[in-house]
């Protein structure tokens, strides 16, 4: 940002952590490295996703496209993707799929056999390697309390007595810029962190009623009333949305100046929501890595051109001569 310094790295603070969601602070940085961090966990941190389907046998009512599309958008358990070759810079590979450094092979074999229907889900696929294999959705707080329905795993197919499917996958190593069933992110978005400054004495200038009525123009639950001293309060700075109803409010009332509200140029709140495929504090050491990598290679490439600038100059200072 122009006219603007950081003397400091840009430091993060982790402020909510579960497996599959974050909430953390990044600071002492500006915009730009905000929306590349969030552009790199959405579409250019690595996982495992079903790439190729070979299906033997399909009696089931959906056709064969629409099941490989269908198992492609399952996420897998991805801890060592990092770490896996992209199968198009793997020399070790044959081209079968069967390749331990750029690809996992999965095996479902499934026919029903009474007249009660049959759910094919994830837990049927079979994976060849331990650490790949379907992520397991088992949220208490979603789900009923029979263990039939906890451990159901993601429904693929429902089939019919006589119905079958017996099919191969491939899965591969993949980003989300290239599809959107390598992205290990369900959700990333950053805000400026508000800050918010009440003028007391105009604030003292209206009445009970008038403070309610300006406190409830906000959409969202950002002020509130003490009841003790019936002074205006800023409960919730956080939940403010930049909508300047406040603001108008105050003018339509005729105290402009009531409230001052700056978005902090250095100061950014994330919240990350994981597929599942990598924990939530995995996705985020994962894409700072990535951005650290991409960023040292533009370094590289500056310090490159100057060295072939300075070379240019010196030869062409010596034919020259």
């Amino acid at each position: 940002m122009e006219g603007v310094s950081y003397a400091r790295m840009p430091r993060v603070k982790i402020r909510e952590l579960k497996d599959d969601y974050a909430k953390f602070e990044l600071r002492d940085t500006d915009a730009s490295i905000a929306n590349a961090l969030r552009r790199v966990m959405i579409a250019e941190v690595p996982t495992i996703a079903i790439d190729l389907v070979e299906i033997e046998t399909n009696s089931s009512v959906l056709n064969d496209e629409f099941l490989a599309h269908r198992l492609g958008l399952i996420p897998l358990t991805s801890e060592r993707a990092m770490s896996m070759r992209f199968s198009r810079d793997c020399d070790a590979c044959d081209g079968d799929g069967q390749c331990e450094f750029c690809s996992v092979e999965f095996h479902l074999r499934v026919k029903c056999m009474t007249d009660q229907t049959l759910d094919v889900t994830s837990k049927d696929l079979i994976s060849s390697d331990h650490t790949v294999t379907p992520v397991d959705f088992n949220d208490s707080s979603l789900i009923q309390s029979s263990d039939a329905i906890t451990n159901r795993g993601i429904i693929i197919v429902k089939l019919r007595r006589g119905q079958e499917l017996k099919l191969r996958a491939i899965a591969r190593k993949g980003i989300g810029k290239d599809h959107a069933k390598w992205s290990p992110a369900a959700t990333v978005t950053f805000m400026y962190e508000p800050e918010i400054h009440i003028n007391e004495d105009l604030m003292e200038s209206l009445t009970l009623e008038e403070k309610k009525e300006w406190v409830e123009s906000s959409p969202t639950h950002v002020f509130d009333i003490d009841v003790v001293t019936q002074q205006v309060t800023v409960v919730d700075p956080e939940a403010y949305t930049y909508d300047d109803e406040v603001i108008k409010k105050a003018e339509a009332m005729g105290k402009p100046g009531l409230v001052e509200i700056n978005a902090k140029q250095d100061s950014f709140i994330f919240t990350v929501e994981s597929t599942g495929a990598v924990k939530a504090s995995q996705l985020l050491l994962n894409a700072i890595e990535i951005l650290k990598t991409k960023l040292d290679a533009v370094r590289l490439s500056e310090d490159t051109v100057e060295a072939d600038d300075q070379f240019g100059e010196l030869g062409a200072h010596l034919r020259g001569g």
